[in-house]
């Protein structure tokens, strides 16, 4: 009695200090209470590239399109009050232009009324701004057939895309004008419709702009600029290019369509407050305000949901025989991923600056070399070194499979007769003997190896190496250490990492989205992977990238990421490690939950109600 007695007092104390009313999520419908790890990088749609970002902007901003329901291959309208097609003439018979008839009444939170030139404005400033590592390329690629503004600019007039100390403030008048007009003429208004004009056909176009990417979600001109943000104007946009995300104007504030508006967001308490937005044009939300907490510790996150001061809880796989069976919580497992989780290596590591991670930044037994990874045998070894079977088996208890390389084995051509590396100490030593013709063996070296804070399993697997390499030479030396969300960010699109996991879920399901992050020389991870990585891409891999998705042969296709998926095993370029399951977990009182894979939000929270009893 006196343990439980603890226990409840321990509990009540600590949502008091979280800024939520002890079980308040229990005793009250209209509060919602949901709890998970990490922190929000950045709130603006341009720049947000991770999950725990679009969990929140999911809930504030609407797409053009939507999934209905856990839906993939079924979109219905959103903003826009029709769905694109061929048969009802809004996409033309070349499949170069989609046309949008733009939903009319539709409010923002602060009143203001959609229009098509909210549309506009939203792709045009996400292109004329491309945020380094962010997720614009999706607009490039279909629109323009690039992956970056730099490459626009080159093709204005401007400096290469490899040109040093790049700044676009210092750009020409004529090239500034001239990037411009490239990129106004892709989106224009046309009445009530916004059109687009595609440079290529591509068919996922309608995929990339439905709910569930926060890249694609509708911000509000008049609001932005008044806000400072571009201001539209042709001569101005250099000062808004690639911003620190701190200075972007959505880094910490919100104006979108959404079921939810953003009341408050706590850094120092970790905590984000959103409430109902009284005038969504859908009808509003059931539930009124919506907590967001961030809980590193897994212990915590359990406790706060089986008292019932959470009404959800991101509980990872390793845990969930400690609630599976107590009443009250529901545990919904095997739900289908379209992703995988994989370490990633820097091929060219910065020193000055980064000794706490590198060390000595030299091949002498205290640190690493800046192309340290560069080595392909030291990949291979790393791949060899990692116990993928035992991972599986017992930290994500079952709950995924070992991938074939890149792209996940649910989807289209993948070669399951191609299978990744296996667990081999005798084979990872053979490799780590050959590297650096030999000089790594004899010196041996120290390496750090982050993982976000709060994420037990990549933890674990960065233990799983740690042990594996030091295991196979006494001059081998890891160390494993967590860190903050929002640091490990920082510190990745600086290039600063010398390894680093990362889980890629779809931004829309085809092979292409998983090549191209992991494997393109301007793809997602390449401003992290260093110029090593980027070189080699342009060598080997982006002709057979921009081929693959540029044909609907499906015949051909296949035979191009059977040869990419070949490649990426020959160069080792990650470690593949699992294709993980997805399972949600929440109070018995919870309803209305709708699971899309193709969602990064956790939950949808408009669908959501409470039946507390």
């Amino acid at each position: 009695m006196r343990f439980k007695l603890y226990i409840a007092v321990v509990s009540a104390l600590l949502l008091l200090a979280l800024g939520v009313p002890a079980l308040a999520a229990a005793t009250d419908p209209k509060t919602f209470v949901f709890v998970t790890f990490g922190d929000v990088d950045s709130l603006d749609p341009a720049y947000a590239y991770d999950t725990a970002s679009g969990e929140v902007i999911h809930q504030l901003y609407d797409n053009l399109v939507a999934y209905e329901g856990g839906s993939l291959d079924k979109i219905i309208p959103m903003l826009a009050t029709q769905v694109p097609s061929k048969a009802n003439g809004l996409i033309s018979q070349d499949g170069l232009t989609v046309k949008f008839p733009i939903r009319k009444g539709v409010k923002f939170h602060n009143g203001d009324v959609l229009t098509p030139a909210d549309v506009e404005y939203t792709f045009e400033r996400a292109m004329l701004a491309d945020p380094a590592g962010g997720p614009v390329w999706m607009f490039f690629e279909p629109l323009l057939g690039v992956q970056t503004l730099r490459e626009v600019i080159a093709k204005a007039g401007g400096p290469g895309v490899d040109a040093k100390d790049f700044d676009a403030k210092k750009l020409d008048a004529k090239v500034v004008q001239k990037v411009y007009d490239i990129i106004d003429k892709t989106v224009e208004v046309e009445g009530d419709y916004v059109v687009f004009h595609l440079a290529k056909p591509y068919p996922a176009f309608l995929q990339i702009l439905a709910k569930g990417g926060s890249w694609s979600s509708i911000v509000n001109k008049k609001w932005m600029v008044e806000n400072g943000a571009w201001d539209g104007k042709a001569t101005t946009w250099p000062k808004w290019y690639d911003q620190a995300k701190e200075e972007m104007t959505l880094y910490q504030k919100a104006m979108g369509t959404g079921p939810f508006r953003l009341l408050t967001w706590d850094r120092n308490a970790g905590q984000i407050i959103l409430k109902r937005f009284d005038d969504y044009w859908r009808g509003p939300a059931k539930l009124e305000t919506v907590f967001i907490k961030y809980v590193e510790e897994a212990n915590t996150r359990m406790l706060m949901l089986q008292t019932g001061e959470a009404d959800a809880a991101v509980i990872q796989q390793q845990y969930l025989d400690q609630i599976r069976n107590v009443k009250g919580i529901v545990v919904k497992e095997h739900l289908p991923y379209i992703g995988n989780t994989a370490l990633l290596f820097n091929y060219t590591i910065p020193v000055q600056g980064n000794e706490d991670i590198v060390g000595s930044g030299k091949l002498d037994g205290n640190g690493v070399p800046p192309d340290f990874f560069a080595d392909i045998h030291v990949r291979k070894a790393f791949n060899y070194a990692f116990d993928y079977e035992t991972y599986i088996k017992e930290v994500a208890m079952g709950a995924g499979s070992k991938p074939y390389g890149p792209a996940p084995a649910v989807l289209p051509f993948v070669n399951k007769n191609r299978p990744w590396y296996s667990f081999d100490l005798k084979k990872a030593e053979e490799e780590f003997k050959q590297a650096f013709g030999g000089e790594l063996w004899k010196k041996g070296f120290k390496l750090t190896i982050l993982y976000n804070t709060g994420n037990e399993q990549r933890k674990t697997a960065a233990e799983i190496l740690e042990a594996n390499i030091e295991s196979i030479n006494p001059k081998f030396k890891i160390d494993v250490q967590g860190m903050q969300w929002s640091t490990y960010l920082s510190k990745l699109r600086a290039s600063a990492l010398p390894v680093f996991f990362m889980g890629w879920h779809m931004d829309f399901p085809d092979a292409h989205n998983f090549y191209m992050p992991y494997m393109h020389s301007a793809g997602a991870f390449a401003g992290y992977t260093g110029q090593g990585m980027v070189d080699l891409a342009k060598a080997k891999f982006d002709a057979l990238i921009e081929q693959a998705i540029s044909t609907y042969d499906n015949a051909k296709r296949q035979e191009l990421y059977y040869k990419l998926q070949d490649l990426a095993y020959e160069y080792a370029v990650a470690v593949f490690y699992i294709e993980p399951e997805e399972h949600r977990v929440y109070r018995d009182w919870v309803k209305g939950v709708v699971y899309n894979p193709a969602y990064s939000a956790n939950y949808d929270f408009y669908t959501i109600y409470k039946e507390v009893r």
